[in-house]
């Protein structure tokens, strides 16, 4: 069912071009949307720093999990077992998990906690950029899927962690402080 899900969505890349454009843009520059608002957020106000930080310490995470995961665990791109249409070059590294979806998700997810108007918009943009990585050819579904979960997961755990145990992030030290003076 994954591969033909697959065929589905990477059997309409390719014939629109406007289409195919916007979907190597989300997939190559989405990243840089949400960097841009994670630095804007941590100038912001002492709440917005606190999403941004948990934000970026969730990604840290998600990424230290690709890792392990990649070390023990191989999935063939798409494009290395079948014949199908991708629209740019791609790695030959393991299909699972999606790098991108996974930073995008986790920084979503993150924010999401804090702001659910904001959190909903950059959920949107994550599902976008893993549907691209499909119409792309380069994952499947079940990677987007699972990668999205990951981060989420990773994302509500990292949260939870340090509300409850009011773990001493760079940011909570700094309010302390402020507030003993």
């Amino acid at each position: 069912m994954d591969y033909e899900v697959f065929k589905a969505i990477n059997r309409l890349s390719g014939r629109c071009s406007p289409i195919d454009h916007l979907m190597i843009f989300i997939s190559k520059k989405i990243r840089f949307v949400f960097i841009f608002v994670l630095i804007f957020m941590w100038f912001r106000n002492d709440e917005y720093r606190k999403m941004s930080l948990n934000a970026v310490m969730s990604s840290g995470i998600t990424l230290f999990l690709h890792a392990i995961i990649k070390f023990f665990y191989f999935k063939p791109r798409p494009f290395v077992k079948q014949r199908v249409g991708i629209l740019i070059p791609s790695k030959l590294d393991s299909s699972f998990p999606s790098k991108h979806t996974l930073l995008v998700f986790a920084v979503s997810t993150s924010i999401f906690f804090y702001n659910r108007v904001f959190g909903s918009i950059l959920w949107f943009l994550s599902i976008l950029t893993g549907f691209s990585r499909i119409w792309l050819g380069h994952h499947f579904p079940s990677d987007i899927i699972g990668s999205a979960f990951i981060a989420t997961m990773t994302s509500k755990i990292y949260d939870r962690t340090t509300r409850k145990y009011s773990i001493n992030t760079p940011f909570t030290m700094e309010r302390k402080q402020n507030n003993n003076k």
